[in-house]
């Protein structure tokens, strides 16, 4: 699990929705960038300015798709006739 903390009211309410829809999101600190599902979403109340904490359950990164077939043509197929 990966905790991001911020005060950023706009970046709250952003993991907050993707949170209730059920979608990933994406959190770039400290040179790294995590993505995942948000898990929860609290605030520090004894703080001033308020904070909030994020919990992100990261993903695994997706591997390299390979093609299922050899790359295209160099040249035209109708060049093949003249």
């Amino acid at each position: 699990m990966f905790t991001y903390e911020t005060a950023d009211q706009k970046e709250v309410r952003r993991f907050r929705i993707a949170q209730f829809n059920g979608r990933m999101a994406t959190v770039k600190a400290g040179g790294s960038t995590v993505t995942g599902f948000v898990r929860s979403v609290l605030e520090q109340e004894s703080s001033m300015p308020p904070r909030w904490t994020i919990t992100i359950i990261p993903n695994a990164p997706k591997e390299e798709i390979k093609p299922l077939r050899p790359a295209a043509r160099a040249r035209p197929f109708a060049e093949d006739y003249f």
